[in-house]
């Protein structure tokens, strides 16, 4: 295999997308800053770039919540975007790379990535913002989840089943730097608790910003 960082972490994705259904579909914890982005999308029926959808477990959320939303969601992983057209029918999936979204047509609403960020570099991240910046309308909002740390201490990480994938750590000054610069407002700046194991506790950064 490649030591491409990024080719190992979208193979172990792909071949994890069972059991990351079965631990994340019905997780709650992030649920009332998914609401937060819900009542920030004034307008009705409106079109959703999701990026980095996994199983579909937060299209599904939103669409209890806002079944008006026209969802187009991405991942890399083939399996991944399996799982989530069948768990999610109302919804329309494409196996995407999220460094290729400046490929996609049209403007859309809003955008949501539910911890991609974590598996990407700097560099990537900063092209993400302003690729959705590019993809949204005036008044757009815009979803971002990432593992708060300190970027030198980016590395592989092994999961339950053994397999790696790398993980990038992101901080709030950066990011928020990087959205300011996309001419977004930070409306809200959110730190969730995540127990990785009962040993490692981790600290998941959530922001929801509007494009001026």
């Amino acid at each position: 295999m490649s030591d491409d960082p990024y080719k190992i972490t979208f193979t172990t994705w792909n071949k994890i997308a069972g059991i990351y259904q079965d631990k994340f579909m019905d997780l709650d914890l992030y649920n009332d800053t998914y609401d937060l982005f819900c009542e920030r999308i004034v307008k009705r029926n409106p079109r959703i770039l999701e990026i980095g959808c996994g199983p579909g477990n937060i299209t599904r959320y939103l669409l209890s919540k806002r079944p008006d939303m026209n969802i187009e969601a991405i991942d890399i992983a083939p399996n991944m975007i399996e799982l989530a057209t069948k768990n999610n029918p109302a919804a329309r999936f494409n196996v995407m790379d999220c460094r290729e979204i400046d490929q996609l047509y049209g403007k859309f609403d809003a955008v949501i990535c539910g911890f991609c960020m974590p598996y990407l570099s700097q560099k990537d991240c900063e092209k993400l913002i302003r690729d959705s910046a590019g993809l949204l309308n005036p008044e757009g909002i815009l979803y971002l989840s990432t593992i708060e740390g300190n970027y030198e201490d980016s590395g592989y990480e092994a999961g339950s089943s053994g397999d790696r994938s790398y993980v990038y750590y992101h901080n709030e000054e950066h990011l928020t730097r990087q959205l300011t610069e996309n001419k977004f407002e930070v409306i809200d700046v959110i730190r969730k608790k995540y127990a990785k194991t009962p040993e490692i506790i981790s600290t998941h950064l959530i922001f929801i910003a509007c494009k001026k």
